[in-house]
C-alpha cells in the first residue's frame, strides 16, 4: 500500500508562491541547481502540518547542514571499531554506543510525534555534534554504532551516496540496455549542467523525452528512467 502525506503551504522568500506573483517554481525547476537530497533534507526540517518558507538562503543552509552530517559520518567510519560487546569497548566508545541508542530512540518518540520530522532532524545534529566534539579533541576511539544511526535514519532518505555518473533502466523487463545514443545525450547534458549551461540542458532534457526516456538529476549524476 503506498500513503501519500500533504505539506502546508509553501511560501517563496515569506510570500505564497503563486505563478501569477511569479514565484512559482517546480521540484525540476529546483533540481536544475540542487541536488534533490536537499530538498529532501530541507523539506524534513520542517513539521508536515506548518507552512514551509522557501529561498536561496535557507536551501544553502540545509545544504550545509546535510553536508556537515554526511562528512562527519563519513569521518567516522574510519574510527568504528566492530567489537560488539559491551566489555570490549573503552569507556569512550560506551558513552557514544550509549549517546547513539539515546537519539535513535528519540527518533522513533519524534515520528511517533505526528510524524515530527523536525524533531528528528533536530535531534540527528545533537548526535553528531556530540560526536564531532569527540573527533575534534583527537578522541580516535569514537565506537557510536553508526550502522545503526545510518539504519533508523535512511528511513528518511539521509547518508544516501550520490554517483558521479550513472543510468539504469527500469523497464518493466528491469534491464539496463540503454541505446549509447540516449547515453551520449545524458553525458553531453551533464557536462552543460556542470557549465551551468540551463537553456542546453532543457534542450537535452527535452530530446531524451523525445525518444522515451525521462532524466532524473543527482549531484553530479543522474538516472534515465524509460517511459
Amino acid at each position: 500500500a503506498k500513503y501519500w502525506m500533504h505539506n502546508a503551504f509553501l511560501n517563496i522568500d515569506n510570500k505564497k508562491m503563486s505563478k501569477s506573483a511569479g514565484n512559482f517554481f517546480t521540484v525540476r525547476d529546483i533540481a536544475e541547481k540542487y541536488d534533490l537530497q536537499v530538498l529532501r533534507f530541507f523539506m524534513l526540517s520542517a513539521h508536515y502540518r506548518s507552512p514551509l518558507n522557501f529561498s536561496a538562503d535557507l536551501m544553502e543552509a540545509a545544504k550545509n547542514g546535510l553536508e556537515r552530517i554526511i562528512t562527519c559520518a563519513d569521518k567516522l567510519n574510519s574510527y568504528l571499531t566492530n567489537e560488539s560487546a559491551a566489555s570490549g569497548l573503552t569507556a569512550s566508545e560506551k558513552e557514544l554506543l550509549d549517546a547513539a541508542g539515546k537519539y535513535n530512540t528519540r527518533y522513533d518518540e519524534a515520528m511517533d510525534d505526528d510524524f515530527n520530522t523536525a524533531l528528528a532532524i533536530s535531534n540527528l545534529y545533537a548526535l553528531f555534534k556530540k560526536i564531532k566534539s569527540k573527533i575534534n579533541a583527537g578522541d580516535l576511539s569514537a565506537g557510536a554504532d553508526l550502522n545503526q544511526i545510518k539504519k533508523t535514519y535512511s528511513l528518511l532518505g539521509l547518508f544516501k551516496k550520490d554517483a558521479k555518473s550513472f543510468v539504469l533502466d527500469v523497464d518493466a523487463k528491469g534491464s539496463e540496455n540503454i541505446p549509447d545514443e540516449v547515453k551520449a545525450i545524458a553525458e553531453e547534458r551533464l557536462v552543460a549542467r556542470g557549465n551551468k549551461d540551463w537553456a542546453t540542458s532543457d534542450l537535452l532534457r527535452n530530446k531524451l523525452a523525445e525518444l522515451g526516456y525521462e532524466i532524473k538529476d543527482a549531484k553530479d549524476g543522474y538516472t534515465l528512467i524509460k517511459k
